[in-house]
């Protein structure tokens, strides 16, 4: 991927533990590489096709005198924020905020803070067996849609699907969906989480009846096994109601364990039940 970058912007601002430092302000030095295509500006020699870095400076300057943190922490992950949430073209960035002689009580030059953000693709299953259905994974999708580290690009028709597991219960309403997230894969999951409480989801049947299940498919190409999250989902080859939906929104996705596509995983799955 193409970079832009910023180099050393001074900047003097307010941010600090000390109260001093936010009454009387200080310098800060702050960097970024804007991780983006430059190819269609570059072709058309066209700026609006590109990321002004001009503007961006001015952006960074405005957000850091406009807030103040105690933390180089705070003011770097938030400026992040902004930033990616603000330009469209920028996929990701490593911002670096320094700051010149800080108070420590001994001779330094500089301390800093440099982190990289950025959008993540993920693929999320859903269902519902309870109540309203439809209302259920509409609510949910709508208050996926509401948080502002999110965009829903695309889902899937919902489907109509026999229970699985073995637990005698209503049909199921199913879907997958893919969104850009800025969030990290257990942040995503807590946000999951919050949306299933919203609907009064009650975890006490393993397989059992729910109002709203969400389970996260894909994140980007990671593999994860933790107590709290296993991506890619441990089981979805096996089941239908999840890979009927994900072949709708992303047939030629690839599982990073298995090596196949969805569509493979699908016809493989149909031709074990044949």
């Amino acid at each position: 991927m193409d970079k832009i970058e910023i180099r050393d912007l001074e900047i003097f601002a307010n941010h600090g533990v000390f109260p001093e430092e936010t009454a009387l302000g200080q310098k800060f030095v702050v960097s970024a590489v804007m991780y983006t295509e430059t190819r269609p500006a570059g072709l058309a020699d066209d700026l609006s096709a590109s990321i002004n870095y001009g503007e961006v400076s001015h952006m960074i300057t405005d957000f850091l005198q406009k807030n103040t943190y105690k933390l180089l922490e705070a003011a770097v992950e938030n400026l992040a924020e902004m930033l990616l949430l603000s330009l469209p073209l920028l996929k990701k960035i490593t911002l670096r905020i320094e700051k010149p002689w800080a108070p420590v009580g001994l001779p330094l030059k500089t301390v800093a803070v440099e982190i990289t953000r950025g959008w993540h693709t993920a693929y999320v299953a859903f269902g519902s067996n309870m109540g309203d259905k439809k209302k259920y994974l509409d609510n949910a999708i709508q208050g996926l849609r509401d948080m502002k580290e999110i965009v829903v690009e695309k889902v899937s028709e919902y489907l109509v699907t026999e229970p699985y597991g073995g637990v005698e219960q209503d049909e199921f309403l199913n879907g997958a969906l893919r969104v850009r997230t800025l969030l990290c894969p257990e942040e995503l999951l807590d946000r999951l989480h919050v949306l299933e409480q919203a609907a009064d989801r009650k975890r006490i049947i393993h397989w059992g009846p729910r109002t709203l299940d969400l389970d996260i498919l894909f994140y980007d190409d990671c593999i994860i096994d933790s107590p709290a999250l296993t991506v890619p989902h441990i089981d979805m080859q096996n089941r239908g109601f999840v890979l009927i939906p994900m072949a709708q929104i992303a047939p030629y996705h690839r599982h990073p364990v298995l090596g196949c596509t969805v569509g493979q995983l699908l016809s493989r799955l149909d031709g074990s039940l044949s």
